[in-house]
């Protein structure tokens, strides 16, 4: 420790009066308060270089080394965070883009499928189709060559059904029989007629 002889002087009374307890008031610098002592600013300002300078070296050789060490480790680490998102990043465009290109390969071979399957369905459904027509066409035609026939029959039947009527009742009303040709003329003038 640095001492000035004002500071040593005032000590030196202190240590002799101390005997009884009371310290006396002497010299130039009477009672005031150490670091306001203008005896003891030479003092007071050497310390302050050392210890600022014993600080400023532990700081330049200590404590700035390793937290610029620190920096430097957590800014490489947050350039490998970033290179790593952005492969990952770059991966799943890539995962995205394949997932896209099958999805809409998935979507064009479903829907050949289904288009495929519609023509196949529906050209069975034609041939059902023109099959069960050209059967219902056939019975139809049978039906009504069946119906002419029928028909042929029964109208043949009606004119000599009605020529029999008309002889029934020409009997009834003259009491007369008439002929087959005189009935079947009647019965062709009053169809026309009608």
């Amino acid at each position: 420790m640095f001492v000035t002889p004002a500071f040593a002087q005032e000590t030196a009374v202190e240590d002799h009066n101390t005997e009884t307890g009371v310290a006396h008031e002497q010299g130039h610098g009477g009672g005031a308060f150490p670091p306001f002592d203008q005896t003891t600013f030479p003092s007071q300002l050497l310390w302050l270089v050392i210890t600022f300078g014993l600080f400023y070296m532990l700081m330049q050789k200590v404590i700035v080394p390793r937290v610029g060490g620190i920096l430097e480790s957590r800014h490489d680490r947050i350039a490998q965070d970033l290179d790593e998102a952005a492969r990952l990043k770059s991966e799943a465009d890539a995962a995205i883009e394949t997932y896209e290109r099958e999805l809409t390969q998935a979507k064009a071979k479903g829907n050949e499928i289904a288009s495929t399957a519609r023509a196949a369905a529906k050209a069975k459904a034609d041939a059902e189709r023109t099959a069960l027509e050209a059967e219902l066409n056939a019975k139809l035609a049978a039906a009504e060559a069946n119906i002419g026939e029928i028909k042929t029959k029964a109208l043949a039947e009606v004119d000599e059904i009605a020529s029999e009527t008309v002889s029934a009742i020409v009997e009834q009303l003259i009491g007369a029989k008439a002929t087959k040709a005189d009935v079947k003329s009647a019965l062709t003038a009053s169809t026309k007629e009608a």
